[in-house]
């Protein structure tokens, strides 16, 4: 039976590939988390790390056939210190591709953002495009880079900036370039198991069109 781990499953994104995962699949689902969500689904595990520990992160990824990466903080999560920003959005995800290698992982799939680069002014543009080159550079033989721009779904902590661009965006989405347009989560997740679920090799990046097409087809 096929053993899928994802990381970020109490986020928006994360939470929907767990439940489409469940739903759609007979997979092993392993929950590579800090802390207990209490998911009691008997296919579902829940594995409990300290992300600075890297051969708990090994040791936690074993055996998984994919890795599916939804993390990320936020600004007033981490109260405007760029530091404790970048050891969760660049570190842990450092962190997971390396165990992938360990572990001879066949598939990572991850969450970024549309506009990554590393050479952005923009501090999270920047971050983001410093995650995809960093494992870009790493032999994983398929990662999937996946960049959406304003998720549209409902999370479970409130994002006030979130929420007024959740309200605005889409009444304005027709003016946008294509890969700018706000997608829902529910698209983002479909996409990355669907390309986790197919025999690719290589590195790939999905933008908005990308993930539409996909799981409109």
């Amino acid at each position: 039976m096929a053993q899928y781990t994802i990381i970020g499953a109490s986020g928006l994104i994360g939470s929907l590939i767990l439940q489409e995962l469940l739903d759609t699949t007979d997979a092993e689902i392993n929950l590579v988390l800090r802390r207990p969500l209490g998911i009691t689904n008997t296919r579902a595990k829940e594995c409990i790390v300290d992300f600075t520990d890297q051969q708990a992160i090994n040791q936690a990824l074993a055996g998984s056939d994919g890795v599916f990466v939804a993390i990320g903080t936020t600004r007033s999560k981490v109260k405007g210190n760029t530091i404790a920003y970048r050891n969760v959005d660049y570190a842990i995800s450092i962190a997971i591709a390396k165990a992938c290698i360990v572990n001879s992982i066949p598939k990572l799939v991850l969450v970024s953002s549309v506009g990554a680069n590393s050479q952005s002014p923009n501090f999270y543009l920047r971050l983001k495009g410093e995650v995809e080159d960093t494992i870009s550079n790493m032999p994983i033989p398929f990662l999937g880079i996946f960049q959406p721009s304003l998720l549209l779904g409902a999370r479970k902590e409130f994002r006030l900036g979130e929420k007024i661009g959740q309200a605005i965006m889409p009444l304005i989405s027709f003016l946008m370039p294509t890969q700018y347009k706000p997608i829902k989560a529910s698209i983002v997740a479909k996409a990355m198991i669907k390309v986790v679920l197919a025999n690719a090799t290589g590195i790939h990046r999905y933008t908005y069109r990308d993930m539409t097409c996909m799981t409109t087809s």
